[in-house]
């Protein structure tokens, strides 16, 4: 298993400086290799990010002497992330390539042949030693490492191959399942009946945004192409901090709620929601998207592989609030988002939307969970009980 550890550099002014250099590096040679693919296609050639790494090597002694003065890994790693790019449009995973914006994700990859970690230092090429703020926290092998802007700040992210643990949870009961209900009024509603509030971040700093927003627009008077005030440019990086405060609230309450499932539950039933979808509602795109549906399943499917737990993931047309969780019987018609709570017609028990939904999902987890060989396997549902079935 390759797991990323995170973790905040203190670099001085000179180090910083470097740091925008390389990530200028990649994200021109970047550009440099999408306008020739394109290029090169239209002319009938077959093009491989091999061959423009090659191409690039051959010309950038005299057309670009700047990019020697960064490691080399910085404009070969950002082509082979093109390569990537194109291998995922080409399956119909991503959308076509675009050119990368200055400002905008600046990063640079380093090889793991390249870079040492020693402590709270780490050595990098054409450069030397960088203060981190805390050591590597995984043991294993270091496949690699990419260096990242976040705001004012910088960030290394190590990719460390770890031997695959025992898993803590197997062979699980109904005691240890739970079903876990995503929704914009609560973070998580879990079958128990436990309902997690979310802290709503974008919601809580919202006229704060606005604000900085509208004093960078004040400040904004140069044409483009032309340099920006000084003025502009702190507005700037007093709105870029506060949105990096958003994205960090929001991810570390992610974290905590993750880590507490998959280190406390052996089965987890969920939802396959779509996300995409919910966020084309003008009504619910705020919300939604500030809830962090996508990252809380991103999160929990790789962490249940470190702990054991297993993940269920009903469809997204199975009836989880629709459905009586006592007797089974589902609703007939609509049950538009404002109903939040709703009697069966068959039995009679008064529902909770959302803990009724929770507890479905429990139910199918626990259903479609089955033993082979000693060991869970995860199973994806569908409302055609058409199973499948795949070892965790």
């Amino acid at each position: 298993m390759i797991l990323a550890h995170q973790i905040r550099l203190d670099p001085n002014n000179t180090q910083r400086t470097y740091f925008a250099k390389a990530a200028g590096t990649a994200r021109f040679a970047y550009n440099w290799a999408l306008e020739e693919w394109q290029k090169q296609m239209d002319e009938g050639q077959q093009v491989t990010e091999g061959g423009l790494r090659r191409q690039l090597n051959a010309i950038k002694h005299t057309q670009y002497p700047w990019m020697l003065q960064v490691t080399k890994c910085a404009p070969q790693l950002a082509i082979m992330n093109l390569g990537q790019a194109f291998a995922n449009y080409y399956r119909h995973q991503a959308a076509y390539p675009r050119f990368h914006k200055k400002g905008r994700h600046d990063s640079f990859g380093i090889s793991n042949d390249q870079f040492k970690i020693d402590g709270k230092k780490v050595s990098i090429p054409k450069l030397g030693w960088v203060n981190m703020t805390e050591e590597l926290r995984f043991a294993g092998k270091i496949m690699g490492a990419a260096i990242s802007r976040k705001a004012d700040k910088w960030f290394i992210a190590v990719q460390v191959e770890i031997p695959d643990e025992k898993p803590k949870h197997t062979n699980a009961d109904e005691n240890q399942a739970v079903g876990v209900d995503l929704g914009v009024n609560h973070l998580a509603v879990l079958s128990d009946g436990t309902k997690i509030e979310g802290t709503k971040p974008h919601k809580a700093l919202l006229s704060q945004i606005r604000r900085l927003n509208q004093s960078l627009s004040r400040k904004e008077g140069a044409k483009k192409g032309e340099k920006k005030s000084r003025n502009f440019i702190k507005a700037k990086k007093k709105l870029s901090r506060l949105h990096a405060r958003v994205a960090n609230i929001r991810n570390n309450e992610t974290h905590q709620l993750t880590s507490m499932l998959t280190q406390g539950y052996a089965i987890i039933g969920i939802e396959d929601l779509n996300v995409s979808g919910m966020a084309q509602n003008r009504r619910l795109a705020r919300a939604v998207l500030d809830m962090s549906f996508f990252e809380f399943r991103r999160q929990i499917e790789y962490k249940s592989k470190m702990t054991g737990s297993v993940v269920v993931v009903a469809d997204r047309f199975y009836p989880s609030s629709k459905r009586c969780s006592s007797c089974g019987n589902k609703w007939e018609g609509k049950l538009p988002l404002s109903v939040r709570e709703w009697d069966c017609p068959i039995c009679k028990a008064h529902h909770d939307r959302d803990i009724n939904a929770a507890v479905n999902l429990k139910y199918n987890a626990v259903s479609y969970t089955v033993s082979a060989c000693g060991e869970l396997v995860e199973v994806i549902t569908s409302e055609k009980q058409e199973l499948n079935i795949k070892a965790g």
